[in-house]
């Protein structure tokens, strides 16, 4: 008799519990586009059964508004596009602490000093070449050599694009405003090229507009995946050369979140082997940890480390500072 009474209370306490885990949801400020990443995600909710609530937008601007929002903001989760969103919403007091054991063994140019966030892909900043119209001793060593005469009128850039202006708030970090400003004028003294974007870069050394581009390494292989035969080449500057920088994105947990768990759960799995898989080979990034298959159209993983800067992510965030001195310097 007594085990006929429990069975159904058994039953009863199972029902009530079941709709608790499957209604677990997460809401998503994503500065990551939805056609990349809306694959991982699904994922994520497949394999967890919490369903994720996507709001997509431009990484500042989504930052801006959890500034805004502060502790009223519907967030749990915030994916940024660069490391200089990420350290803004950071130092605005407005992430959790992440558990320890989800960054400490990734390389220190993937995650916050603070412990807030952590990366979950990696775009090298690189040079692109004409193979055709250079030769390999007379590549530049350093991002700083494309202000000598021999590049004059031959190089482009990309003064707009975010990834570049995050590339120039780590020359501020690294070697100061006044040497970041005499390298911005002595470029545009010798003739750079202005290009919207970084693919329109890649298009002006294949028609031989210009013989050299900066750029993140993951346009050429996209290229390439397209026509075999695309006339470019890319490589790192020597070792450490800021002109190397691993610019993320990154990820973390909202600290007015009420769903810390599943949040924190959320970013393990975009650091986890499957998720970084799909960026190294889908996204043409680099990914995070160690053991994954490489992507054979990228640089190494191993080489982007060894040829990335030391720089501490979360400053670049002042990127307020960096259009200033892009401004002084007639770029934008």
């Amino acid at each position: 008799m007594r085990n006929k009474l429990f069975a159904p209370l058994a039953l009863v306490i199972a029902l009530l519990i079941a709709p608790v885990v499957s209604a677990a949801t997460l809401t998503l400020y994503s500065g990551r586009g939805e056609p990349m990443v809306q694959p991982i995600i699904s994922q994520f909710e497949k394999e967890s059964g919490i369903k994720v609530n996507v709001r997509y937008g431009d990484s500042a601007q989504l930052a801006v508004l959890l500034q805004e929002e502060g502790r009223r903001s519907p967030a749990d989760v915030y994916w940024g596009q660069d490391a200089g969103a990420m350290g803004a919403v950071s130092q605005a007091d407005l992430l959790a602490k992440l558990p320890a054991n989800v960054y400490k063994d990734l390389p220190g140019i993937y995650k916050s000093v603070t412990g807030n966030w952590v990366a979950t892909s990696g775009r090298a900043r690189l040079f692109i070449y004409s193979p055709i119209r250079t030769q390999a001793e007379n590549h530049p060593a350093s991002v700083f050599d494309l202000t000598d005469a021999r590049y004059k009128g031959r190089v482009g850039w990309a003064p707009m694009n975010g990834s570049f202006q995050s590339f120039v708030t780590a020359m501020r970090v690294k070697h100061g405003n006044e040497v970041t400003l005499q390298w911005l004028n002595d470029m545009k003294s010798n003739g750079t090229k202005t290009f919207r974007n970084n693919s329109t870069q890649l298009q002006g050394v294949a028609d031989g507009e210009i013989d050299y581009g900066l750029v993140n390494n993951y346009y050429l292989p996209r290229a390439v995946a397209s026509d075999r035969n695309y006339p470019i080449k890319q490589a790192f500057f020597e070792e450490g050369d800021i002109g190397n920088l691993m610019n993320v994105a990154g990820v973390a947990v909202v600290k007015a979140s009420k769903n810390q768990k599943a949040a924190v759960e959320f970013v393990r799995f975009l650091i986890s082997p499957a998720a970084q898989q799909y960026f190294a080979l889908q996204a043409d990034e680099y990914p995070v940890i160690s053991g994954i298959i490489q992507n054979d159209r990228v640089e190494p993983y191993e080489e982007a480390l060894k040829a990335s800067p030391g720089i501490n992510l979360d400053q670049l965030s002042d990127l307020k500072g960096t259009l200033a001195l892009l401004r002084r310097a007639g770029l934008i």
